[in-house]
């Protein structure tokens, strides 16, 4: 990343920065159970971010996006959802998705 760092006096000073950044790898268990008989479905963290756009500034803190699928008797979308996130664990592949459109057809 390159920009121009302007102080008080109004002097221009080109900076550059190099951005490293890593992932964590998906938890390789069958869909992790989240409370409350719920799975996880998206984790994400996001740290904090400056843009500066054609003047434009933009600052963002740290921003977490959690959202639990919840399972249970008349909950279709977090039962499906749950169903969906487990259906490549454990070796089932394409007879798990096979599984559950015929359990759903069959509704």
């Amino acid at each position: 990343m390159a920009g121009t760092f302007t102080n008080l006096a109004g002097v221009a000073t080109p900076v550059s920065q190099t951005l490293t950044t890593t992932a964590a790898a998906a938890p390789t268990t069958n869909a992790a159970t989240a409370p409350g008989g719920g799975c996880d479905i998206v984790n994400l963290v996001l740290g904090s971010l400056h843009l500066d756009v054609l003047g434009l500034n933009v600052d963002l803190n740290q921003v977490v996006l959690d959202i639990v699928a919840q399972s249970g008797a008349g909950k279709l979308v977090g039962n499906l959802l749950c169903a969906v996130t487990g259906l490549l664990d454990g070796g089932n592949g394409l007879s798990g998705l096979a599984n559950l459109l015929n359990r759903l057809l069959g509704l």
